[in-house]
């Protein structure tokens, strides 16, 4: 199937998914997961209607802007991020997802600050406790809030997960109610700097059932652009 076939049969179980719970699909955003497809695969979801992309590399995301791959489309990043790469994205992503300590949130702040702006960002949390993963444990996340409200050039806009690997989509429902009931709880306290808008979880595998658990932003790459071809060894 074509990108654009993909996308409209994504975009149909969104639909489903949020009807089936009671929400407005118009309420979701699908965020395309576009890692290792090329410029020209990237415009050709955005001119399908793709209405934002995620990228999880700063180098690949920074060589596919300089050719104009996300023009019509929000630019987020959704990988790990090192605090050295925080100055090329400041101010070009729209959102960064994976803010995950005090120093990249410090650092974060300290760019945004240079440049005159507030940087958009969502919290990362480890809700399965994944040695493998990146992000804080739920039991930290009021430290982490309060620790965001002492940084002027950030906003936090919500929480982000990324739960194990699973086979079926709703074996990850605990972690996704888990992140639903801190992301409610957290959004009826008062912090600086601090808006509970956005809920991040849910990949291609399933972001139907993260849907079902409160999930207003899903990251979906494969079920897009097909499977990746990864190098030999990768």
């Amino acid at each position: 199937m074509s990108i654009a076939e993909n996308l409209a049969r994504v975009r149909e179980n969104i639909a489903r998914a949020a009807e089936k719970a009671g929400r407005d699909p118009g309420d979701i955003l699908l965020v395309g997961a576009s890692k290792m497809n090329d410029a020209a695969r990237v415009r050709e979801a955005i001119a399908a209607g793709l209405p934002a992309c995620g990228e999880n590399r700063v180098q690949e995301l920074l060589e596919k802007n300089a050719q104009g791959a996300y023009e019509g489309a929000e630019l987020h990043f959704i990988g790990t991020l090192q605090r050295n790469k925080v100055k090329y994205l400041v101010g070009l992503a729209r959102l960064i997802h994976s803010v995950d300590s005090v120093e990249l949130m410090r650092e974060i702040d300290r760019q945004a600050r240079k440049r005159g702006l507030v940087q958009d960002i969502l919290l990362e949390v480890n809700a399965a406790g994944e040695a493998s993963k990146s992000g804080f444990a739920p039991e930290a996340l009021p430290e982490m809030l309060a620790a965001a409200s002492e940084f002027p050039g950030l906003r936090v806009r919500g929480l982000m997960t990324i739960p194990p690997i699973c086979s079926a989509g709703m074996e990850n429902l605990p972690y996704f109610l888990l992140l639903n009931k801190l992301f409610i709880d957290n959004g009826e306290k008062k912090y600086d700097n601090v808006r509970m808008d956005f809920l991040s979880m849910g990949m291609s595998g399933d972001y139907e059932a993260a849907i079902s658990c409160g999930a207003n932003m899903v990251r979906v790459g494969t079920a897009i652009f097909g499977p990746r071809a990864y190098p030999p060894g990768k």
